[in-house]
Order: structure tokens, then sequence, then C-alpha cells
């Protein structure tokens, strides 16, 4: 394991190439255990970048404006600490010119408030444990990065948050599937999502609604133990109000989810009016007519995973979107 230790230190080392004319490539090589889990990215946005731990009801931030990729990637080697995961990120990150702005661990951050309170990809790709992670927010000019590490029994898990550089030409995340110095970086990340891809997108949603499924909007926020869509740019928000635009005639309602914890007259009033915020964002942001959405509450009377854990009590925290038309035109 010590050897193995050692290897991985090297393998897992992020660094900065510069590309004439184009932002910066940020790149991690990561070994052959490593898989690219899942990622999101977005042309021009804006990201409120940690730079301290959850306290008076929120976490202190720096708000940084351009290109984003956000990525995920799961380590199948158990027995890894989250420190030694990120210690040779850090370590790259610092030596390319990147300040430290905040590092903390699980109680240091601030725990579950610090968790449901910055962006992280959905489980299963991106998994947290709440009793142990570690997260780390850098800049050097116009870049950020913030990087979040855990593990399960089983596995290690990292997500990086890389914004800035230039509007158009945003970084690209590789990794490398060789653990070892010498090894060369393999593309893994899509490109920045681009309008037709948008289209696409929305149009996924709308062959699942129409065929009765429902779709669950998986990186939705909410500010710890309240009914408040965190601020934020949403993927999921925006794939559902082009394809709610696209089909002005068609209705859907908007159901509030959550765990077994606590009684079940309190958590379908919280999940009401969860669901509630939602709808008003897709009025006030995207100015989709009230009329074509509907705010409904369950609490936890439709999980998806058992309660006894806190990963599957997480993963019935949820809203989700469902048809209630019972026609759509050819």
């Amino acid at each position: 394991m010590a050897g193995y230790r050692k290897s991985l230190g090297m393998a897992l080392a992020a660094w900065l190439a510069t590309s004439v004319g184009h932002a910066q490539a940020l790149t991690l090589r990561l070994p052959e255990t490593a898989t690219h889990a899942a990622d999101r990215s977005e042309t021009l946005t804006s990201y409120a970048l940690p730079t301290g731990p959850f306290s008076d009801g929120q976490i202190p931030n720096q708000r940084i404006e351009g290109p984003m990729t956000q990525t995920a990637w799961r380590i199948d080697t158990p027995g890894l600490s989250t420190l030694e995961i990120l210690a040779p990120l850090r370590s790259q990150l610092l030596d390319e010119g990147f300040a430290t702005l905040f590092e903390c661990g699980t109680v240091d951050c601030g725990g579950f408030d610090f968790r449901y309170n910055t962006s992280i990809l959905p489980e299963p790709e991106m998994h947290v444990d709440l009793g142990d992670f570690r997260f780390l927010s850098a800049r050097r000019g116009d870049e950020a990065v913030s990087l979040v590490v855990s593990r399960s029994s089983s596995a290690g898990f990292v997500q990086m948050i890389h914004i800035g550089g230039t509007v158009g030409a945003p970084p690209v995340l590789t990794a490398s599937t060789k653990a070892g110095g010498g090894a060369q970086p393999v593309a893994l990340a899509r490109p920045i999502v681009d309008t037709a891809e948008t289209e696409g997108a929305a149009g996924q949603i709308g062959v699942r609604l129409v065929a009765g499924d429902s779709v669950a909007l998986d990186d939705l926020i909410f500010a710890s133990g309240t009914s408040s869509l965190s601020e934020g740019a949403y993927e999921s928000l925006a794939e559902l109000a082009a394809w709610l635009t696209e089909n002005p005639d068609l209705r859907v309602a908007i159901v509030g989810h959550t765990d077994a914890s606590g009684g079940l007259e309190g958590n379908i009033a919280l999940s009401r009016k969860r669901a509630q915020s939602v709808r008003q964002r897709l009025i006030a942001n995207y100015a989709i007519p009230a009329a074509q959405m509907e705010a409904e509450g369950v609490g936890y009377l439709s999980p998806r995973a058992s309660n006894v854990t806190e990963d599957g009590r997480q993963k019935n925290r949820r809203v989700e979107v469902i048809m209630t038309s019972t026609q759509v035109s050819p």
C-alpha cells in the first residue's frame, strides 16, 4: 500500500498548460483505477467560490465569472485518506502560481451545512461522506479552482470546479489512465455546452416527461433546513424551461420530496414550499407562465432509496417534475 500511495501521489498531480490564444487547461493525472464520473460546463457563468466555513447561515465567498467546467472522478481504490488524495493536487496548484484561499476538513468546513450550500455534482457520481470530506479553493488572477475530496469504504471521489480565463475558450479537464510520470493526458471532459446541445437536452427531458417518467432536478440546492432555493445557474431548470417554452400547451407539476426525518405533516409542508420555490424561479428567471406549472409536495411518501442511511436520505431529498397534460399534439 505504501508503494501504491507513493505512485498515486505522483499520479494525482495537477498542472496548468498554457495554450497560445486560449484559456489555460487544468489537467489532472489519475491512476488506472480512476474513472470519469460526471461533468457539466457553461460558456459564461458566475460561481460563488467558498473562502471560509459555513457560519451565521452562509458561506463567505468570492464571486468569479467566466467559462466553467465542473467534473467528478471516482478512484476505485479502498484505504486512501482524503488528505492523501488532496495533498498532491494542492501542491501542484501552488507550484503553478495558484494561491490557496481556503482549506478545511469536515468539521472545520461546517459539516452538513457547508456540504449542502456549495455546488457539488449529484450522487452517486460524486459521493460526499458527511463525516469525511475536504475542501480547497485557490485563485490565480482571473482563474479560480475549488476541489472537494471524499471517500466511501471502497473508493475515493474528487470534484473539481475550474472557472475563469478566456470567454469562448474554456479550460479542458483531462485525466491520465496510466499512473506514472510519463503518462500522456487523455481528454475526458465534453465540450462546453452550446445552444444546440442545450436544445438536445431539453428534447431529452421532453421525451421522458411525455413517456410518463418523473424527472429529478438533482442539481438544485436549498439553504439548509429551509425551503429557499439557493441562487445559482441550474442546468436542470434551464433544460426544463427550454422545453416548457417550446411546448406552451403542456403542463407540468413540480413535486417536492423529503427524507423520513420528522413528522409527515411537516415534511409535506416543507416539500411543497420547496416545489413552490422552484416554480417561482422558473417564472421569475425564465418567464414561464404560472398557469403552465403547479407545485405540490408529498413529503417522504415516495422514496427512491432507503431512509436508514444518510446516503439514502440524501437521495430522497429532491424535487421532481412530471407532466400533467393528458393530450400531446402530434
